[in-house]
């Protein structure tokens, strides 16, 4: 074969490569949703604003948690939703396409911040950089957002979001979340942590015995944030967990323990009824919590979009699909079946 010829094949197969990469790259296709509107008695409505992150993995969950929000909210016009990327101008359009009369920004959030702080866990997905986005809210978002609530990409919303905002912080709270004291707090930490003589010492001067909280709906304070530097000092847990000594084994979620369990506002169960992914290991389908239900949450592996496209959903699954935006050929029309 001529040498020119042979460039020219190298060539093309590089192009086609190329093509092929681009196209794995690409977002999925999301329907429109409704437009929602402010009803009687808004004009007066506080702005409420809400955080999330967005990746490719979970961008489908992201927005179905944006959808429920807004459909069962009682002054959606009056919600900002503030998102968190790596890669912002990759994720804008998304959402603009999706919700276009949606207040939003979207933000970059640097991995470097992470990177060299994050230590492996039990599972891939709890070690990614925009995992521990919510540590750096009041750094990132503007000064003049002084409170918001930040949720998870694996929920859904089933009540007006403005009665979880109406949490009273007073006097001094920094955030709150829905609280789980029966839970073994002791087995978040490792015994290297609780055999060391001043690791623990934190927690024993808090208002009350610490107690487990889920980091995946909280509502915060920016303004005592960020007067009380709580970026740094849930980096400095994160330092001694990297250089020093293996306290914990889960993700972001130790370090919000040693610096707040037991200086949380309480929330009532039915705004984080979590779990519903399972364990961390194998995804096992779980049922609600017992009582009243605001916010359905599928903390844990498995998540209720692979399991609804893998043919094998949990009974629960189905509480999440009427919030699904992805678009599909045979179904565009939202909510057609509900």
């Amino acid at each position: 074969m001529p040498l020119s010829a042979l460039v020219a094949a190298v060539l093309l197969l590089l192009a086609a490569s190329g093509r092929a990469l681009a196209a794995s790259q690409e977002l999925p296709l999301f329907r429109e949703a409704p437009a929602f509107r402010n009803g009687p008695g808004c004009a007066a409505a506080p702005t409420i604003h809400i955080a999330m992150t967005l990746d490719a993995a979970y961008l489908r969950g992201s927005l179905a948690g944006v959808l429920s929000v807004l459909r069962h909210a009682s002054c959606p016009e009056s919600i900002a939703f503030h998102f968190l990327a790596t890669r912002p101008r990759r994720f804008r359009p998304a959402v603009a396409t999706s919700f276009p009369s949606l207040a939003f920004n979207v933000y970059r959030f640097d991995p470097d911040l992470v990177r060299g702080r994050i230590s492996s866990s039990v599972r891939r997905a709890l070690d990614q950089p925009l995992n521990y986005a919510r540590i750096y809210l009041a750094d990132i978002l503007p000064s003049s957002v002084r409170r918001v609530i930040y949720f998870d990409s694996d929920l859904v919303v089933v009540d007006d979001v403005a009665r979880l905002w109406a949490t009273d912080l007073s006097p001094d709270h920094i955030l709150a979340a829905p609280e789980y004291c029966h839970a073994n707090f002791t087995s978040y930490f490792t015994d290297r942590f609780w055999s060391d003589p001043v690791f623990p010492g934190p927690l024993a001067g808090r208002r009350r015995p610490p107690c487990y909280f889920n980091t995946g709906v909280m509502v915060m304070d920016l303004d005592r944030w960020r007067a009380g530097g709580y970026t740094r000092k849930l980096e400095s847990w994160m330092d001694i967990q990297k250089r020093e000594a293996r306290i914990y084994e889960l993700g972001s979620l130790p370090p919000f323990l040693l610096v707040f369990a037991g200086e949380v506002k309480g929330v009532d169960h039915r705004w984080n009824q979590h779990g519903l992914g399972g364990d961390n290991v194998k995804g096992l389908c779980r049922d609600l919590h017992p009582g009243p239900v605001s916010l359905l949450h599928w903390s844990g592996k498995g998540k209720p979009w692979l399991r609804l496209d893998a043919g094998s959903p949990c009974p629960l699954d189905a509480l999440w699909a009427p919030y699904d935006l992805l678009r599909r050929d045979d179904r565009d029309d939202l909510f057609a079946d509900v």
